[in-house]
């Protein structure tokens, strides 16, 4: 016959009919260096523009300069990056000579805050290098590094700029995809129209969410840029089904080569230039002078924190 179990005894069975309590215990406050760690970076949140061209010799970094300079004196707070890390120019073309640039950052000698040096119209920049093979394929955690960086500047800045390296390289391209629009530069040439087509064609391949915009330089004329654009709005709607938004063109203007010489961003160097007005045409489109409102931005998602 089977054993009967003993009974429990009063105490014994108090205990086991006695509820379950759920202890809160309260989780250790992080350290200010763990608070610093690019881990708990966010991206940027205010308005983020990629300036991107399909092959080089189309005024790309020009525009970006002379943008960001006329955005700078239309009351914008402008942060301008130097993306093409291994070609960068940004800083002969606005006469500044920065002691150090992201290849420091990314070499853990100095933080990004560190590097930012101010130009012409309170314009910042954050220099890159020149001739630095390292920095020609950057990897795709030090470039999230990187973005998170700008993140911290972001308080102080209503505009970022981003002057991305010339072609479609996975660099270029990963730069392009984080930013809020994408401004594909491109001249009247065929090898450029072609080239600027091509680049817009591998960004929608790669996920780009929103079409990315054109601007036509070194124009003979409006009626040149403004049919340039056209044909290459037609052939991105027929084979892409993408429709390509036209920002306006820039004049081929001897002037801009003047100011390259002279270190001087054109629209401060030749501010009656046609080139200048057409810059600041364009900076009149894209600023309005009225202040980005920090309460109507989204908190960064969990989603979005950085694996270490």
């Amino acid at each position: 016959m089977a054993r009967r179990a003993a009974p429990l005894s009063r105490n014994a069975a108090a205990k086991r009919e006695r509820p379950l309590k759920v202890v809160r215990t309260r989780a250790p406050r992080p350290s200010s260096a763990a608070s610093d760690h690019p881990v708990r970076w966010s991206r940027p949140h205010v308005r983020t523009i990629a300036i991107a061209s399909g092959k080089g010799g189309v005024g790309k970094s020009n525009l970006a300069a002379n943008l960001a300079v006329a955005l700078g004196a239309g009351g914008a707070r402008v942060l301008l990056l130097d993306a093409d890390l291994a070609q960068a120019n940004l800083d002969l073309l606005l006469g500044l000579h920065p002691r150090f640039d992201l290849s420091h950052v990314l070499a853990g000698e100095k933080t990004i805050e560190d590097v930012v040096v101010e130009g012409p119209k309170g314009v910042r920049l954050i220099p890159a290098s020149s001739g630095v093979a390292e920095l020609a394929d950057l990897d795709d955690y030090r470039r999230e590094v990187l973005l998170r960086g700008l993140g911290n500047l972001d308080a102080d800045a209503d505009l970022i700029l981003i002057d991305t390296a010339s072609g479609a390289s996975r660099v270029a391209t990963a730069f392009c995809l984080v930013a809020d629009e994408v401004l594909v530069v491109t001249t009247p040439e065929m090898p450029a129209f072609s080239d600027a087509y091509g680049l817009v064609k591998l960004l929608q391949q790669r996920g780009l969410e929103r079409p990315p915009a054109l601007l036509v330089n070194m124009a003979g004329c409006p009626e040149e840029a403004e049919e340039t654009a056209h044909r290459l709005r037609l052939v991105a709607r027929r084979f892409l089904r993408l429709e390509l938004d036209h920002w306006g063109g820039v004049p081929f203007d001897p002037a801009v080569g003047r100011a390259v010489r002279l270190q001087e961003p054109v629209v401060t160097a030749f501010p009656n230039s046609p080139a200048a007005e057409a810059y600041r045409a364009l900076a009149e489109r894209l600023w309005d002078g009225a202040p980005a409102d920090p309460q109507s931005q989204d908190p960064p998602l969990a989603s979005e924190k950085l694996e270490a």
